[in-house]
């Protein structure tokens, strides 16, 4: 068991490794539209993603600090969200695996 865990943590670093280069990458991201760009998209907004749309607003909305607009504070932001990301998914995965294996 700890080979597999050493292994997927192994992997999960090199992708937090590769995953700033999506600052390379040209264009949008792929399903993280605004009820405007999905009425664009669509024509119109589903009535339950315009009901629960403003349930939850991002701590860095679009991975940018608030009223920052320079290069270094994108990337930092970038950064940022997903070593949040990591650190959430990864602590609570870890406390789910603990209660799971307690039982």
């Amino acid at each position: 068991m700890e080979k597999i865990v050493k292994s997927f943590a192994k992997g999960l670093v090199v992708l937090i490794i590769l995953a700033p280069l999506g600052l390379l990458a040209v264009g949008e991201t792929f399903g993280e539209w605004s009820n405007e760009e999905i009425h664009e998209k669509l024509g119109f907004v589903p009535q339950g993603l315009e009901r629960l749309s403003s349930l939850w607003v991002a701590p860095l909305a679009d991975y940018a600090f608030p009223n920052d607009e320079s290069q270094t504070g994108a990337i930092t932001a970038y950064i940022l969200s997903g070593i949040l990301g990591v650190a959430i998914c990864g602590g609570l995965l870890y406390y789910v695996g603990k209660k799971i294996a307690k039982n």
